[in-house]
């Protein structure tokens, strides 16, 4: 299905001044009709009852013309079908008049995502809630309080947390926000059932998809970009990445539903409740045995350049016992993770 863009005269202002006049008019020839037609005084005038018919038919059925009056604000676009055949889409912002007949087909102006765009300011309408995938998707019981126009703003869906297993079979919770927008109306309408419904479940997809393939933190031995290398992409370190996939992944499934992904953020990521205090417990490990590394290869160091120091400047000679006892003595002092306690020693080493 092709979209049609119509570029129709802006007429809505003039139709509905020549509209309000007929209904003045007709409304006065019924009663000058009735007046010399159907008078029982006098004779009855043939071209008076014709006038009141006529005026009394377009009193009965002239609001018809009013239905053909179609207001658009600047991002909106309506679709329109005649007795079942797309004929066009308007999308110029400016007020219309089309044929009474067409009507307006948006079949997602009920669905509320749960997402920018989507307030409901009517009343009275009984509302029942269903879940698709990671959405809470209402649906009005009424539809007149729904537009049938389609916006075509740029809007974000907030998609709800989900828990996924990552690559290491660990679970986790995740999050996205998604901007999007309608870029061809024709496929939104025709092409899918109902395009909103259809991005909330190609998002929640595409998500679970990409997220597989990452670990959520660096690990050994792990290929996330397919080559057959290992590399270090991960969840956390990698978000950009992983993004930029997931938005790539969505945007090839929505393709055909006339939709376009401008970006995909993560939102939210954490390690899922039942592991979240090993987890922590194994970072904070990690991060102990880094930090014990660094401290060592810099005592290691210090310790190298105090004898090297010693032996330039031949301040004392040392044997290889006394430097092996120097040697301890000055690792224990810098790696300790306590202040050392000076010991003088009064006599001698031997």
């Amino acid at each position: 299905m092709e979209e049609k863009v119509l570029h129709k005269s802006k007429n809505g202002m003039a139709m509905l001044l020549l509209t309000l006049f007929l209904y003045a008019a007709a409304l006065a020839a019924a009663i000058v009709g009735a007046i010399t037609g159907l008078s029982e005084e006098g004779p009855q005038s043939p071209v008076g009852i014709a006038f009141f018919v006529l005026g009394l038919l377009f009193l009965l059925f002239g609001w018809i013309l009013f239905c053909g009056l179609v207001v658009l604000r600047p991002q909106e676009a309506v679709v329109l079908t005649l007795f079942g055949k797309y004929i066009g889409t308007l999308k110029e912002e400016g007020f219309y008049w089309m044929n009474p007949f067409c009507s307006a087909l948006n079949p997602a102006a009920e669905t509320k995502l749960k997402q920018s765009g989507d307030v409901d300011g009517s009343s009275g309408i009984n509302r029942f809630n269903l879940s698709s995938g990671g959405q809470n998707i209402q649906l009005s019981g009424s539809g007149s309080g729904a537009s049938k126009k389609i916006s075509l703003k740029i809007m974000t869906l907030n998609n709800s947390r989900q828990k996924i297993n990552d690559c290491l079979g660990n679970p986790i919770e995740i999050a996205i926000a998604v901007m999007w927008q309608v870029t061809d109306t024709a496929k939104a309408v025709f092409n899918v059932d109902n395009y909103k419904e259809y991005l909330s479940l190609q998002c929640d997809s595409a998500l679970r998809n990409i997220v597989r393939l990452y670990p959520y933190d660096v690990a050994e031995n792990v290929d996330t970009t397919g080559d057959g290398m290992a590399d270090e992409g991960s969840l956390r370190g990698s978000s950009e990445v992983v993004a930029k996939r997931i938005k790539e992944e969505i945007q090839g499934k929505v393709e055909q539903a006339g939709l376009e992904i401008v970006e995909a953020r993560i939102t939210y990521l954490a390690y899922a409740p039942e592991i979240a205090a090993a987890m922590l417990q194994r970072q904070q490990a990690s991060a102990v045995i880094d930090a014990r590394k660094m401290i060592v290869d810099g005592a290691v160091g210090m310790v190298e350049m105090a004898l090297s120091r010693l032996s330039e400047k031949e301040i004392v000679d040392l044997d290889e016992e006394r430097k092996a006892a120097m040697v301890s003595n000055l690792l224990v002092v810098l790696c300790s993770n306590r202040d050392a306690q000076p010991v003088v020693n009064s006599g001698t080493l031997y």
